[in-house]
């Protein structure tokens, strides 16, 4: 089903759009000096992605999720060739992160096409574990030459021109899936919508969140664990070329490892055969781990160790929660109900952001960094306490029953 060619436009699109995530926070630092501005300026650029997944999420239950996949490559490309000629024309770095905002909105919309049609992808009896693994790998090697493309792009060329050749990255993007469709086996559902207002599917979902049994927990956990990737990500730019002196290319090439560490774990999870229950309590101790890490360590060697347990092992956390995700939500309300999950699970990465710029500086950060730990550790606990009190009432309950 010309599978490999969804892959690739999967590769390049995470490609372009990494690099917009690289230059942000890179570029306001070099600006400005302040880690403050550079956590702003995180915030910025993520939060209008996250809050726009719900309505994303509710459209793709409406429109064809193919249909609303090409649409945000396409405009992804032009708002970063509108934000380019604005730059030229009136000059100043605020361009830089609006059309990044907008392409955030644009990718959530693409996210969410994508994650509505995988499911329906699983062909041939192949695991959906796998076939996420296989996604997300090659994703991840997008974010793997991301930053080091970026970088390299950016040691000669002007922000604007790294811009540009993003622009034309989605619309290779756009190409490869135009030809992985054409002549395709794989039948996607048409999508039926829902009647009455168009708020009522976001009711709905918050309505499954609440009552369907472990999928609040799953939320709770998630956002504690973005709390301290978003930190991560939030103050990464301005601790590695700030606190420990390193260079873009130092920065670059860290992002580079964590991307190729992730792929490494998705690939061995793509080929091997791991208890979910034991793949979920591994990456959330790992990435516990590296954020503590990463908050105390003294030196750029310690910090490199934390940060790549951090972004290394996200995803495996990702595979382990949409799994659970897949066996919960009913498939009518997959769309709708992921958008919202997705939407309350990350806004703590842009709340991390802002924690970042309004309480710290360089020198502070580690104490911001160490108090996120520690709240998602409580989470974590607090979720492991609730699940095995949920499993003790569910047994009581079946041995008294007649």
């Amino acid at each position: 089903m010309k599978f490999p060619a969804f892959l690739f436009s999967l590769f390049v699109s995470r490609l372009a759009d990494q690099m917009l995530l690289f230059l942000v926070p890179l570029v306001v630092f070099q600006v400005t000096q302040s880690v403050a501005w550079s956590g702003y300026a995180f915030a910025a650029e993520t939060f209008p992605r996250f809050l726009s997944f719900p309505v994303c999420g509710a459209l793709c239950d409406r429109v064809s999720p193919l249909k609303l996949l090409r649409a945000s490559q396409i405009f992804r490309a032009l708002v970063c060739l509108l934000g380019v000629l604005g730059s030229e024309a009136l000059g100043g770095i605020g361009w830089l992160v609006g059309l990044s905002a907008v392409c955030g909105v644009l990718t959530t919309q693409g996210v969410m096409a994508r994650e509505v049609m995988l499911p329906q992808m699983t062909a041939n009896g192949h695991r959906f574990d796998r076939v996420l693994a296989h996604a997300q790998t090659a994703e991840q090697t997008g974010m793997v030459l991301g930053p080091l493309v970026a970088a390299a792009l950016f040691a000669h060329w002007p922000w604007q021109a790294v811009v540009g050749a993003a622009a034309a990255l989605f619309l290779l993007a756009d190409a490869a899936t135009a030809y992985w469709r054409h002549g395709n086996p794989v039948q996607l559902s048409e999508p039926h919508a829902e009647p009455g207002h168009f708020l009522r599917p976001i009711q709905t979902a918050l309505l499954h969140v609440l009552r369907l049994p472990g999928l609040m927990r799953l939320t709770v956990v998630t956002a504690g664990v973005n709390l301290v990737i978003g930190v991560t990500l939030a103050s990464s730019a301005a601790l590695v070329t700030g606190l420990y002196q390193r260079s873009a290319n130092y920065y670059a090439g860290l992002q580079m490892l964590g991307a190729v560490a992730t792929v490494v774990v998705l690939l061995a999870i793509a080929r091997g055969a791991f208890a979910l229950r034991k793949m979920g309590v591994v990456s959330f101790l790992l990435i516990f781990g590296g954020g503590v890490l990463t908050a105390i360590s003294p030196s750029h060697w310690g910090y490199a160790l934390g940060f790549l347990l951090v972004t290394g092992v996200d995803k495996m956390f990702s595979i382990y929660i949409r799994v659970h995700r897949q066996k919960i939500i009913p498939a009518k309300d997959y769309g709708k109900t992921t958008g919202v999950i997705v939407l309350l699970n990350n806004l703590s990465q842009p709340v991390a952001g802002l924690l970042v710029g309004a309480l710290a500086g360089t020198a502070q950060t580690g104490w911001v960094i160490l108090a996120l730990c520690l709240l998602m550790a409580a989470l974590g606990i607090a979720a492991a306490l609730s699940h095995r009190a949920s499993a003790a009432a569910a047994d009581a309950s079946s041995v008294t029953s007649p």
